[in-house]
């Protein structure tokens, strides 16, 4: 879906589950917006992904805008994403076709205790997340630690506890993710899918041996589409119809259980 400020305030409000009207105004989404935080005392409004806004267009440059005015509504307003800085979102960039590059515009700076700092920013205070690491005892705890939580949070039915965190697991996931986060996250989100869509219900190596990662290459245009070398030829093969997951746990109740 193509970001518009619209866009953004209609995801916002769907999270707090509020009805809004399809005809409404921008000025009027952003009030709901504001009456939304308000009264679910809200301090903080994490947006994920802004790296996919590309400054080349124009409704992108919109919703840019509309997130910086959310850093009036009196909350903490938390942008991620990936290589934000070469993205030329704090620079208000634009991508050149022809160099295959993130121009920057001239600076219109100011000065702050010394430092030249764009006005759009010295809005944000960046904070640079880096990869987890393998080396130090310290390092590996932290990485299995993410590991648990992300365990914890995974409803396979064959899933036991260690899925993730036991044996060799760890070093298997750190070889194949390098600890970059968001390649671990996809990795595990698309083994889950096959765990469920197999029938398996776990995830361990031989399940996540199947898994190819794709790793976005930085010198693709933002808006192209990645083609691969050597497209596969298709398998016209009828495949054998696969069992639907049982998404309900059967319970028959405590008398039932009781032999009654």
């Amino acid at each position: 879906m193509t970001a518009t400020p619209k866009s953004l305030c209609a995801s916002i409000l769907a999270f707090f589950r509020a009805q809004t009207r399809k005809s409404a105004t921008l000025p009027e989404l952003v009030r709901q917006v504001a009456d939304s935080l308000h009264d679910h005392g809200v301090k903080a409004l994490i947006l994920d992904d802004i790296s996919r806004l590309r400054m080349h267009r124009a409704d992108d440059q919109d919703v840019l805008d509309l997130m910086r005015a959310f850093m009036s509504l009196d909350v903490t307003l938390i942008l991620t994403g990936v290589n934000i800085p070469g993205t030329g979102l704090l620079r208000e960039a634009t991508w050149n076709k022809k160099t295959r590059q993130w121009e920057m515009p001239p600076l219109e700076s100011t000065r702050i205790h010394g430092l030249e700092i764009t006005q759009t920013e010295h809005r944000f205070e960046l904070i640079e997340i880096d990869r987890f690491r393998y080396t130090t005892p310290e390092q590996i705890q932290g990485f299995v630690d993410h590991l648990e939580g992300i365990e914890q949070h995974l409803r396979l039915f064959n899933a036991k506890a260690g899925m993730l965190t036991a044996g060799a697991m760890p070093e298997y996931l750190m070889r194949r993710t390098g600890g970059v986060i968001g390649l671990l996250g996809r990795l595990l989100e698309d083994g889950a899918q096959e765990a469920m869509e197999s029938g398996k219900e776990l995830i361990d190596e031989s399940l996540l041996d199947e898994i190819v990662l794709r790793r976005d290459a930085p010198e693709q245009a933002p808006d192209e589409p990645v083609i691969p070398a050597d497209p596969p030829t298709a398998d016209k093969t009828p495949k054998p119809a696969k069992r639907p997951r049982n998404t309900v746990f059967d319970d028959a109740g405590p008398a039932a259980r009781a032999g009654v």
